[in-house]
């Protein structure tokens, strides 16, 4: 079962999804993040909450809305923002649910930010997944998601409307933040044990080598799946990506 729930804090409205088997049988939570101009009735999260919460009673799977994703209120889209949303979505699975055990998903632009997120504030995490991080996020909209009219108006200042499910204002400011906050520079080698990358090698949006590079760089574990594409729509190679999340999380263990 499911329900939507909303944090309003310190100015911001998050509008928030849960995946759970019973009230209050939780006690590991799950942090999903979607990417680039998706939403919390995300696909490929409610098969990983099916897939886990099938196996694992105690785990919950919490997935939102960026900053002007989805239904979310706002108009535009800032790198703040998107930190600011992830914390205190954190914060609430923390104390408005009283789960301590956290565990992290991320697929395309959420996997950015969350990478983002843990080099700026270390992880609350036991456990990342990543899926197809956009670990070039800038050349990544610039190249491949904005069309080259696209991003010449936005250099010339104009707001252009981006994506794919729902149209993102992508500003000159935002592309700017991106170029300045290149996450390959930065070093995740703290974290590296407890994280896992896995790309398909049929990537058409986020390049499958510069996945590759990133986690040899950072001797994060690396998993190819041959001719998957970005989105994982063959269901066999989604399901395969979910059995290799849950191997690695191996949420029977004790702490």
């Amino acid at each position: 079962m499911f329900k939507y729930f909303e944090i309003n804090a310190e100015g911001h409205n998050i509008r928030c999804k849960m995946y759970f088997t019973e009230k209050g049988a939780a006690d590991k939570a799950v942090i999903f993040c979607t990417g680039f101009a998706g939403h919390k009735d995300n696909n490929a999260c409610a098969k990983l909450a099916e897939k886990t919460l099938s196996k694992h009673k105690d785990v919950c799977v919490t997935v939102f809305n960026w900053p002007a994703h989805g239904d979310d209120v706002k108009k535009k889209i800032s790198l703040e923002d998107c930190m600011d949303y992830l914390r205190l979505v954190i914060r609430e699975v923390r104390e408005g649910f009283g789960i301590s055990r956290l565990y992290a998903c991320a697929t395309s632009f959420g996997g950015y930010l969350l990478l983002k997120y843990i080099s700026e504030n270390g992880s609350p995490f036991e456990k990342i997944a990543l899926r197809c991080p956009a670990v070039s996020m800038y050349d990544v909209l610039t190249h491949t998601i904005i069309g080259s009219e696209e991003l010449e108006r936005i250099m010339k200042g104009k707001d252009v409307p981006v994506g794919f499910d729902r149209k993102i204002l992508v500003t000159r400011s935002f592309l700017e933040e991106l170029k300045e906050n290149d996450i390959r520079k930065r070093d995740f080698l703290d974290y590296a044990e407890n994280m896992l990358i896995i790309h398909g090698t049929a990537d058409e949006v986020v390049p499958f080598e510069d996945s590759r590079k990133f986690a040899d760089d950072q001797l994060i574990e690396f998993i190819p799946v041959e001719k998957a594409d970005h989105r994982f729509q063959n269901p066999v190679l989604m399901s395969l990506a979910i059995k290799y999340m849950m191997e690695f999380y191996d949420f029977s263990s004790e702490k």
